[in-house]
């Protein structure tokens, strides 16, 4: 008989998501009249910019075209694509950084788990809490953990409580921990980090040889000019940091499929046997064996992202989805509601009135204000008595849900 990767079973009953999804569809089948308002998977509801649409349509020309056509691309992506994301993202904002060490690819949330491949099983994993699912399950599939203990926390995981008490900013671990991922503007919180304490967790890293996975699939939100875009804006980064950076929720490319990794190549490990070991090189072998690159037409509509037609239009959507926030989180704080983000990120965290369960409050806003959010219990332990809110939809809807909430709840 075929056996499997035991690891799997050691996952909660389900991905936060999907058990979302499970109740709203069991709510909508009974109440099919209902009008819902989803605010809690972050999907991006704005049409594609104009610069990346007529990019693309371009391409799909280039694509019937013998001359122009397009097969196999390198599977790093396409050097045009790379050089501009290098020059705008990263030299531009003083990070010294390479095309040839960005490596294009169809998803930040892929990349999060792909990268895994590359470590061994005895590193020690820190991830806060709560947190963004995918970087525990994905730990969990590839078999660097024990069971989960019944709040859910996984043995083997150095668990970093962030709260109001610590603005949502994990602190420093005493003990010595290897793979630390870290994610501002934070997903789930909306909590962003200051160039400061990214400093103090580059010096932890340099001192005990731990190796930083930093999500900054958000930047693109943040506008107070103190706060750092990259982690690579802190000298040192390079020799102990990988970022992952999207095209999903800054140029609405959620269907699509772009996102990118830079691995530095100064980054460097080390084997068994107490050999440097360079990460460039395995990442590299890593993509070239197991993906194919993404598409010639998706990339070029990346590409636009760094015309000026197409800068001016990512900032409008920007600023629609930071309106959306604001929106959220004044009308919510007045009904005497405690909120926190919101400001440099599109995620607004709610602090759930009368003590009600992060579950509780889910079910109950479905219920009575056919409001859909993401209860924090679902991204761990410490997440527990909050809601996360999205600022991803059309401003009609987001006015709509603060009026039925804010008319069924006070705090």
């Amino acid at each position: 008989m075929v056996t499997i990767n035991e690891n799997y079973l050691k996952l909660k009953a389900g991905y936060l998501f999907p058990e979302i999804a499970r109740r709203v569809s069991t709510f909508a089948a009974a109440h099919p009249d209902a009008d819902l308002i989803k605010l809690g998977i972050g999907d991006v509801t704005e049409p594609l910019p104009e610069a990346c649409r007529t990019a693309m349509i371009k391409a799909v020309d280039d694509m019937g075209d013998r001359a122009t056509f397009h097969g196999y691309g390198p599977e790093q992506g396409y050097a045009w694509l790379r050089e501009k994301i290098a020059q705008q993202d990263f030299q531009a904002r003083g990070c010294d950084i390479t095309a040839d060490e960005i490596f294009i690819s169809d998803g930040s949330k892929c990349d999060c788990g792909n990268i895994l491949d590359i470590f061994g099983h005895d590193n020690t994993i820190a991830v806060t809490d709560p947190v963004y699912p995918v970087y525990v399950d994905t730990n969990v599939m590839a078999g660097h953990t024990g069971d989960a203990s019944e709040d859910g926390k996984y043995e083997g995981l150095v668990y970093l409580p962030i709260s109001a008490e610590n603005n949502f900013t994990a602190e420093i671990p005493k003990q010595k921990v290897d793979l630390i991922y870290l994610c501002f503007p934070n997903n789930p919180t909306g909590a962003t980090a200051t160039r400061a304490h990214l400093e103090s967790w580059v010096a932890y890293a340099q001192e005990h040889g731990s190796l930083i996975l930093f999500d900054a699939a958000y930047e693109a939100f943040i506008t107070d000019p103190t706060m750092p875009h990259s982690i690579y804006e802190v000298p040192g980064a390079r020799d102990c940091a990988i970022e992952f950076r999207s095209f999903s929720k800054n140029a609405g490319f959620t269907g699509t499929r772009c996102a990118f990794t830079v691995m530095p190549k100064t980054l460097k490990v080390k084997a068994s046997d107490g050999s440097a070991v360079d990460l460039h090189r395995l990442w590299n072998r890593r993509q070239a064996t197991k993906f194919n690159g993404v598409s010639y037409i998706i990339q070029r509509g990346a590409e636009a992202v760094y015309s000026e037609a197409g800068q001016s239009q990512i900032q409008a959507l920007i600023r629609f989805y930071l309106e959306n926030a604001r929106i959220i989180r004044e009308q919510l704080s007045a009904a005497g509601i405690t909120t926190y983000g919101g400001v440099n990120a599109p995620y607004v965290w709610v602090k759930t009135p009368h003590g009600l369960s992060s579950w509780d409050f889910f079910d109950k806003l479905l219920h009575t204000c056919n409001v859909v959010g993401t209860p924090g219990s679902g991204f761990g332990a410490a997440g527990e008595g909050y809601l996360r809110i999205s600022a991803f939809n059309s401003r009609e809807n987001v006015e709509q849900a603060m009026t039925r909430i804010t008319a069924n709840f006070q705090g």
